[in-house]
């Protein structure tokens, strides 16, 4: 199944992430007043499904994000998900001095996952996003678009049944966006659940679901 193919699989009774009227405030400004960035959130993704999440700057997309990955408490409302999460946040959270393998070994081990398996992982990564030559660098010597490859590859090695992206395409040139999305349909095709944040969705036809955050609150566009 190439990026653009659309499952025709039905949702399975069990969401693999429920979001469940999530609300969240912050005090701010010179009176310190309250201001509410979610009121409400309710969302499933089920297996199978690639679902984008839009929005305006300000509108609470990362707010949401970082309460779904457990990362910020929510004000109240709940969150579940069933099995493994790989998370790619919008800022590469790597360590400067690293090399790529010395990332993808130390996640590797936060995983929990075999050398075997670690490193059939890394190899097939480092392919489909076309970075191998870079296995041996440090980050602080990568550039953008390589420290891109290396976020999402970190978040896609332990093959999560749920994987949840903030503007995960940001710095690719073309032929790694479609890479991206080959691999997008890949795991969809096999029952995994993807969600990715962005400002604004161009192709619209490779996702099952789109749903806009606006007044804090997500709807479906």
């Amino acid at each position: 199944m190439t990026g653009n193919e659309r499952s025709s699989a039905v949702p399975e009774t069990s969401p693999v992430l429920s979001a469940r009227a999530l609300h969240k405030s912050y005090r701010g400004g010179l009176l310190r007043k309250r201001q509410h960035v979610l009121r409400g959130v309710d969302f499933d993704l089920y297996p199978g499904q690639v679902v984008g999440l839009i929005g305006e700057n300000g509108s609470g997309k990362s707010t949401l994000m970082k309460i779904l990955v457990g990362a910020l408490a929510p004000d109240s409302g709940t969150v579940t998900h069933a099995g493994r999460i790989g998370y790619c946040p919008q800022a590469p959270l790597l360590y400067p001095r690293l090399t790529c393998d010395e990332h993808f070994d130390l996640f590797a081990r936060a995983y929990g996952m075999t050398t075997h398996a670690a490193a059939e992982s890394r190899q097939a990564l480092y392919e489909e996003l076309g970075f191998t030559r870079y296995a041996r660098t440090r980050a602080e010597r990568l550039s953008g678009g390589t420290l891109a490859k290396l976020n999402l590859g970190l978040a896609l090695m332990a093959d999560p049944e749920l994987l949840l992206l903030d503007e995960p395409y940001a710095g690719f040139d073309w032929d790694t966006y479609q890479k991206f999305w080959v691999l997008v349909g890949r795991r969809r095709a096999v029952g995994r659940a993807v969600l990715i944040i962005s400002h604004f969705v161009v192709d619209e036809d490779r996702f099952d679901r789109i749903l806009a955050i606006a007044d804090g609150q997500a709807a479906p566009r």
